[in-house]
């Protein structure tokens, strides 16, 4: 625990330089695919010396995290495995120092369930950012999408932190701290579960209006008997016809 004190410390140690924005994206981008520590930590010491900056703050933070999410899934694509199906030395060190295989092995059934919202929950929620982006890649999942659960997951808890300070001011940062991350997750819970469940209330409306649906058949014509004559009308020609001989 000490050692994750010290690098506290040195995180926050940036809030005081002026590459401190730097210092801010640099985190953020590494925080995705293997840095242990949140970004949140130096984006809240900066808005607090510069309330005024929290926005732009927050934008430099998302802008390196996705940046970085996207670096992470193209470990977790191209790096993670040999052509023989092997893990590669990379994936190695990731399991002995970032997450465990097991955590790691989890994560396919939950991608194959729910697909945008645990790339969502893992940005926007205390979950751990980096399993989730660089398993995208071993996964194959689909980028664009990837891309997009990453930017508006990380979106809305950077620029809902830069907001609360703008707003607050310093009085927020013990609420932040405390609480912060159980309403992200509570929230999180509450839309994920909404969400769900409009899909499945549509999937049975669509159900019930098509069995409700009413069913039209026409009635097979008659069959006529194998020895029926059919009565055919047909015209007889006069002309033809008529006794001409007394003319």
């Amino acid at each position: 625990m000490r050692i994750f004190k010290r690098l506290y410390d040195w995180v926050l140690s940036w809030s005081e330089s002026r590459w401190g924005w730097v210092a801010l994206f640099l985190f953020a981008l590494c925080e995705a695919s293997w840095f242990p520590l949140p970004p949140d930590i130096l984006l809240i010491a900066l808005c607090l010396g510069a309330t005024k900056k929290s926005f732009r703050f927050a934008a430099i933070c998302l802008l390196g995290s996705v940046i970085g999410a996207v670096i992470a899934y193209g470990i977790g694509f191209f790096l993670w495995q040999n052509t023989a199906g092997e893990y590669t030395a990379i994936a190695r060190f990731f399991f002995d120092h970032v997450f465990s295989e097991e955590s790691f092995a989890n994560i396919q059934g939950l991608y194959d369930k729910y697909n945008f919202w645990i790339v969502y929950t893992a940005g926007f929620t205390p979950l751990p950012f980096k399993l989730f982006t660089v398993s995208a890649g071993v996964f194959s999942i689909n980028f664009p999408m990837f891309v997009l659960a990453s930017l508006v997951a990380r979106a809305m808890r950077f620029f809902l932190i830069a907001w609360l300070i703008w707003r607050f001011g310093a009085p927020i940062k013990s609420f932040i701290d405390k609480y912060f991350n159980l309403l992200a997750t509570l929230f999180t819970v509450m839309l994920v579960g909404f969400t769900m469940l409009a899909f499945y209330l549509i999937g049975d409306s669509g159900d019930a209006e098509t069995v409700s649906a009413p069913v039209t058949t026409e009635a097979p014509a008659p069959a006529l008997p194998d020895n029926a004559e059919a009565d055919i009308p047909f015209e007889v020609d006069t002309l033809e016809s008529c006794d001409v001989t007394g003319l």
